[in-house]
């Protein structure tokens, strides 16, 4: 099982239920950098709309990779894009853009591209694709599109499926698993739709919201049952072995700490590297408790990273 967890773990310290101010989120990662952890992917997440507070912290030999937080407003993003391309101190790691709120502007309307009565969803995602473009985001920079909710999943897959070749960059799907209401933590069946599609269509998936510990369980603070980080990976690991549903579906609800284990031992290096390609990270708040469960389960080296941070509840 080498590599199933190298660089699993985005920094999104600046999100609930962590909540870092941005002088403290920008001290924790490069002070995880510094360490090195290889199981954390040295990306931080940044709303577009704050990146001129990001930048105002960094010192003169900070360099970071950034991945920039789409907002709904499109040219306010297309020049964050601009702000980090331009700083030298940043690269721009990649986009993840919640479609919902996306509308073409006036000026689009009346572009000779613009298609009149088009599926919401697919326009939005012309919407967010130009203001990459436009904003001169290089052809390595992925886009990770995410639905309004899961149930919109397979439609944005099919979606992002169609562009795959005129994009000009490639394409992912973001999947939200949780969030501070208990409506924003999806069902498993839903969830595991979600993943069976992005696999069947080759489209690779990040997870983000909710995924604050290695295994299932229920907040007794909130009541909340979140999904585990390890049973959202091995879930995909099962979709792209061409698991039924139901079958992803299962390990999603699995509790069983040691049989995940196992299961993430049982993978050979081709479907590590397989999973992986299919499944590129998830977003958590904390960067030290995700390296310190996993090595709790035997699943890696180290006991925490030394920066981590304040632990979710």
């Amino acid at each position: 099982m080498t590599g199933l967890l190298d660089a699993l773990v985005d920094d999104a310290g600046l999100f609930p239920p962590t909540s870092l101010d941005m002088p403290s989120a920008v001290r924790r990662h490069r002070a995880d950098l510094a360490a090195a952890e290889p199981m954390l992917a040295h990306r931080f997440l940044c709303p577009a709309a704050r990146i001129g507070e990001f930048l105002a912290e960094l010192a003169p030999e900070d360099r970071v990779r950034i991945i920039l937080i789409g907002g709904p407003d499109p040219a306010q993003t297309r020049e964050a894009i601009r702000t980090v391309i331009d700083a030298p101190a940043l690269t721009l790691a990649g986009i993840e853009w919640a479609l919902a709120p996306l509308a073409p502007s006036a000026s689009d309307a009346d572009r000779p591209d613009a298609t009149s009565g088009a599926e919401p969803m697919a326009t939005a995602l012309d919407v967010a694709l130009r203001a990459l473009a436009e904003g001169g985001a290089g052809p390595d920079v992925i886009l990770f599109a995410e639905p309004a909710d899961v149930t919109k999943a397979a439609a944005l897959t099919a979606a992002l499926a169609a562009r795959r070749e005129s994009a000009g960059r490639p394409l992912g799907l973001k999947l939200r698993c949780g969030g501070v209401l208990p409506e924003l933590f999806p069902p498993a069946a839903d969830l595991a739709a979600a993943l069976v599609a992005a696999a069947s269509a080759g489209i690779p998936v990040k997870a983000t919201a909710g995924l604050h510990h290695a295994v299932r369980h229920t907040d007794p603070a909130t009541g909340f049952t979140h999904f585990g980080y390890l049973n959202v990976l091995l879930a995909s690991a099962q979709a792209v072995r061409g698991r039924s549903a139901d079958e992803v579906a299962s390990v999603l609800l699995d509790t069983d700490a040691g049989r995940l284990a196992d299961l993430a031992r049982s993978l050979t290096p081709e479907e590590v590297r397989r999973v992986r390609s299919g499944f590129a990270s998830y977003g958590s708040c904390s960067t030290s408790v995700p390296v310190r469960e996993a090595a709790e389960l035997g699943l890696s080296g180290r006991a925490a990273s030394p920066a981590g941070g304040r632990s979710p509840r």
